[in-house]
């Protein structure tokens, strides 16, 4: 690898030609490159290690290090980067060749609102999850109660629990998880977002121990992929987010089960039960609802057409 100093087998950016000690045999050369070259580049690099949409992986970093959204890179794709970007830039390229998700190398990800902290203790936002939160957002549940008690079974980040309290009026959040690791991120994220004030976080499995008949919205976006498929995930899934928050039983519907027996002592009467599904769960989910004396029960897809969501209202 010849020039700029940089550390051997990290060259990814450089002239046309072989260096056969560089990874994709590209070398790393002391000619300035700009934005856009670096990018074609890094999208080369990764395409040839099959990772997932490297483009806008690519794309993702050299946003960060601008400080700008991904949509405004045209602007500086013709300017010449400083040696301390291209260095970073190559490391986070690295770093996701190697299988970790760009989200984990960012740091950061946007979630409605919200930019939060992510990391290998929880699963990634992922942008149906947001929809979940609409669905909680437009509900009877919330509108009608003058400071509904909202409960987020399986938290991990927060993301669903710190944005209804940031884009709810006065309401009482609570984020619950299992995990001591994923609540300590939740708990970041409450203080990054400045909304530590207005969410509870608590290690518990499950949510019976509130009150009879206590609590408004419970919504969860629990672990729903049968054991046997978290295997077969992409490695970039199954390698660094945690099982824990994967694993749903040998059906994928265990947390469920579970989940459907706290809701129906600690519900109101009316109460509103809001859950992300699998896409292949919807007929088994709705039936277990019904079978739990839910009404209103109903299964809605996400924007790509994909059963991802049911819900229900605890009976009168």
């Amino acid at each position: 690898m010849t020039g700029g100093g940089f550390p051997s087998g990290l060259g990814i950016f450089g002239v046309v030609g072989p260096c056969p000690g560089c990874p994709g045999n590209v070398c790393m050369s002391d000619a300035p490159r700009k934005l856009g070259e670096l990018i074609a580049l890094g999208e080369d690099f990764l395409t040839k290690r099959k990772i997932p949409d490297p483009r806008v992986a690519c794309e993702l970093l050299a946003a960060r290090l601008f400080k700008c959204g991904r949509l405004e890179l045209y602007r500086h794709m013709d300017a010449v980067p400083e040696e301390r970007v291209v260095g970073a830039l190559r490391r986070g390229l690295q770093r996701v060749a190697q299988g970790e998700p760009v989200q984990y190398v960012l740091g950061q990800w946007d979630f409605r609102k919200l930019t939060l902290k992510v990391d290998r203790r929880a699963l990634i936002p992922r942008p149906e999850t947001e929809q979940l939160v609409d669905l909680v957002l437009k509900s009877a549940q919330v509108k009608g109660a003058a400071k509904p008690l909202v409960v987020d079974v399986g938290t991990g980040t927060g993301c669903i629990i710190l944005s209804l309290a940031k884009e709810l009026g006065d309401g009482v959040f609570v984020g619950l998880d299992i995990s001591p690791e994923a609540l300590a991120l939740a708990k970041e994220n409450a203080a990054f977002t400045g909304l530590e004030g207005r969410v509870v976080f608590a290690e518990s499995d499950g949510c019976g121990e509130f009150d009879p008949a206590s609590v408004d919205v419970l919504v969860s976006n629990p672990p729903y992929i049968p054991s046997l498929a978290v295997d077969g995930l992409e490695p970039h899934i199954r390698g660094h987010e945690p099982r824990l928050a994967l694993d749903g039983g040998p059906d994928g519907l265990d947390a469920y089960r579970a989940l459907l027996l706290d809701a129906v002592m600690v519900l109101k009467p009316g109460g509103g039960l809001f859950l992300e599904i699998g896409d292949e769960q919807g007929a088994q989910v709705h039936g277990m609802l019904e079978e739990y004396g839910f009404t209103g029960v109903a299964v809605i897809k996400d924007y790509s057409g994909r059963d991802r969501f049911a819900v229900g209202t605890q009976s009168v």
